[in-house]
């Protein structure tokens, strides 16, 4: 890393540095989807340009439109910006257009079978997302998962951990970030110490994970361990209670975690980064200041998403000047972001400081391989074929399937499909495989949201059952719906399912399979995506593949 002086600054820059708000990545006011986290362009300019936040957590958009709209916020830093996404499931997951990756836990159940050609996927997912990441202006990969999900009912980690074994967790945690390195992005691990063994959803209410010292040791703590000696750039928090470590305040608030475990004893020295402090668990308990100054005090070097930004700089500079935070943990905090922005900056970057205390206009933003001279060259970097060959393989290689085929055609069948949530059914249209290639037998689509149940009729015609759920933000449950599950039971009574497909949790599955009659065809993959429709479909269930995009 290099070790380059970083500027000279006040303590309301310096502490302005160790927050990173949230952005919507679409470049008009009009579009945005969550103005309770996303603010309008000029409050957002207000906070890079006069505040001078040191970065942004994107959401929204094309690749095409967040490689402009990172370009812009680096155009109003003074000091350049990290700019992170959440694409644990490649830059695809929150960007249209670039790579949408299989979730982490496809490859655990690879590496059950072939540890060394998941290690092989895993190196693959990081590279492809790091890639694709740095094309479009970003510079902060928030991945991998470093979880242990050793809970099926764990509603939020769920398939975004590698497995449920620390080793298999370690290993691919590992591999991945090897992938990402010959690529100027930061990686990070999180949710540490581990938020696998949870049934609460942080981002509504504070979990609390009861283990011994030496529980966490053995299942916990290895893939962030096995993270630190592979290079991870920054370490993510959890909002979780561990009464082992520290009886009164949550892992993201705690001292005796923070620096005492994960600095001191973990030897861990990049940067310490919440997770984003409007969540639930800390936001509903917490004041928004107090929870910022906490975080800081515990040894956190990045706040992400404050509830409210200036307050929160305004907070810490205080506890600072009252002497309750030494002006040496935030100048420590300043000098580890510097040198992470060097890092990830091109050799434009300048290298030497201002010498003028308040002086910072000698720094200019480095965009990355945003820059707007590389024209249309970041195109090459998104959506290659090797990066759709991958994701097919690993597909392929996790999918699991069963029963007997061919599906009989009908005259006039169902094809229920039963998501989770309807509003968030990116994967969904008309021309999926989903729903286009069960037509081709007879079966026509209908789609029932969990939330808003239908029962099933007393009159029921031949079906293929297709569900879509897994474990989600926010959402609170990752388990098998009454939705899902009364149609399942009231077919098989009726003798009319015809074919069962499970998109997503492993866990949904063996729910399932306990009532399934060995002849009936089944598959289950851990992807959503039309690609992973058609795979599924089509090379599970016999159903002929139409061509369709990644």
């Amino acid at each position: 890393m290099l070790n380059e002086p970083y500027p000279v600054l006040t303590l309301a820059q310096q502490v302005a540095q160790m927050v990173v708000v949230r952005a919507s990545g679409f470049l008009f006011d009009h579009e945005i989807r969550y103005p309770q986290w996303e603010p309008p362009t000029q409050t957002l300019q207000y906070w890079i340009q006069q505040l001078g936040v040191g970065g942004a957590i994107l959401l929204g958009g094309s690749a095409a439109e967040i490689r402009q709209r990172t370009i812009q916020l680096q155009s109003w830093a003074k000091i350049p910006l990290l700019l992170a996404a959440d694409v644990e499931e490649g830059v695809g997951q929150r960007f249209s257009s670039a790579t949408w990756l299989p979730p982490a836990m496809a490859l655990g159940e690879i590496f059950r079978k072939d540890p060394h050609r998941a290690l092989e996927y895993a190196y693959q997912m990081g590279q492809i997302t790091a890639q694709e990441a740095s094309a479009i202006g970003l510079n902060w990969v928030l991945a991998p998962v470093a979880d242990v999900n050793n809970n099926p009912d764990n509603p939020v980690i769920n398939i975004r951990a590698f497995g449920e074994t620390p080793e298999a967790v370690s290993h691919l945690v590992a591999a991945y970030i090897r992938g990402t390195q010959a690529f100027p992005v930061l990686t990070s691990a999180k949710h540490f110490p581990g938020h696998g063994d949870t049934a609460i959803d942080s981002h509504l209410e504070l979990p609390t994970l009861p283990h011994t010292a030496d529980r966490l040791k053995r299942v916990e703590l290895p893939p962030f361990e096995s993270a630190i000696a592979a290079g991870v750039d920054s370490i993510m928090t959890a909002h979780l209670r561990i009464p082992t470590w520290d009886d009164e305040r949550p892992a993201t608030l705690s001292k005796a975690i923070l620096t005492g475990q994960l600095r001191d004893k973990g030897g861990f020295e990049g940067l310490i980064v919440t997770d984003a402090l409007v969540m639930g668990a800390i936001a509903n308990q917490y004041g928004a200041n107090e929870a910022a100054v906490l975080a800081v005090e515990a040894g956190a070097d990045i706040l992400l998403m404050p509830q409210d930004p200036p307050s929160a700089i305004a907070a810490v500079c205080q506890a600072v000047e009252s002497g309750r935070i030494a002006r040496s943990q935030i100048e420590a905090s300043v000098r580890r972001i510097w040198q992470a922005k060097q890092k990830v900056s091109l050799p434009d970057f300048p290298r030497e400081a201002p010498t003028q205390r308040r002086d910072v206009r000698g720094v200019k933003p480095s965009l990355g391989a945003a820059s707007m001279e590389q024209g249309q060259v970041w195109m090459s970097q998104i959506g290659q074929q090797d990066a759709f060959t991958a994701v097919s393989n690993i597909l392929r290689d996790s999918m699991r399937c069963g029963g007997q085929l061919p599906i009989p055609a009908v005259a006039r069948g169902y094809n229920l499909i039963v998501v989770d949530r309807a509003l968030d059914c990116k994967y969904l249209s008309p021309q999926a495989p989903a729903i286009a290639l069960p037509a081709q037998l007879g079966y026509q689509f209908a789609l029932i949201d969990s939330h808003f149940p239908v029962e099933p009729p007393a009159d029921l015609p031949p079906t293929v059952l297709q569900v879509f759920m897994r474990g989600n933000p926010f959402r609170g449950n990752a388990g098998l719906t009454h939705t899902a599950s009364a149609w399942f039971e009231a077919l098989l009574q009726a003798g009319q399912l015809k074919a069962l497909a499970i998109y997503g949790s492993p866990y949904i599955l063996e729910q399932f399979l306990s009532q399934l009659p060995s002849t009936l065809p089944y598959v289950f993959t851990y992807g959503q995506t039309p690609a992973a429709q058609a795979i599924a479909l089509g090379e599970g269930l016999g159903l002929e593949e139409p061509a369709v995009g990644m």
